[in-house]
């Protein structure tokens, strides 16, 4: 089943959407480097690595690089990935700081469940990031006006 992969570049600041169905992904843990030839789709990554940062899985739970395993667990988290929700403390207006919360999440490991993987790009190859995807101008809006 063919997963979407976001790449950021740093460097450039720019990032891209691709999809691909390559094997090279699966068992790979969040924090590894991979090699821009496991990307089949785009011949110009060859001399590239990426670092994967993250994932999500089909029902939209994120992965976190903190818990072990492929499978969806409920952890317990305080504040960041996976809980962005801080709730106000009824009487005094301001949020709660000690607020913990049980959330599902995916772990570590990519396996088939991801939808979606992100990557940065770690080792720039010998093309550079804007020439392998060029960007399109817009046309300007006075042009549609007739």
């Amino acid at each position: 089943m063919p997963f979407k992969i976001d790449i950021g570049d740093p460097k450039s600041k720019r990032t891209v959407h691709l999809e691909s169905s390559s094997e090279e992904f699966f068992g790979r843990k969040i924090g590894e480097t991979i090699k821009g030839a496991a990307i089949k789709e785009v011949p110009d990554f060859r001399d590239y690595e990426f670092i994967i940062t993250g994932a999500s899985d089909t029902a939209g739970f994120p992965a976190l690089a903190m818990v072990d395993g492929s499978m969806r667990k409920r952890v317990l988290l305080t504040k960041g990935k996976g809980l962005r929700r801080v709730r106000k403390n009824k009487t005094s207006r301001k949020p709660d700081r000690g607020l913990r919360l049980r959330r599902a999440i995916r772990g570590n490991v990519i396996a088939e469940d991801i939808a979606q993987i992100n990557l940065k790009v770690s080792k720039h190859g010998a093309k550079s990031f804007d020439e392998i995807f060029k960007k399109t101008e817009a046309k300007p809006a006075e042009e549609k006006k007739e």
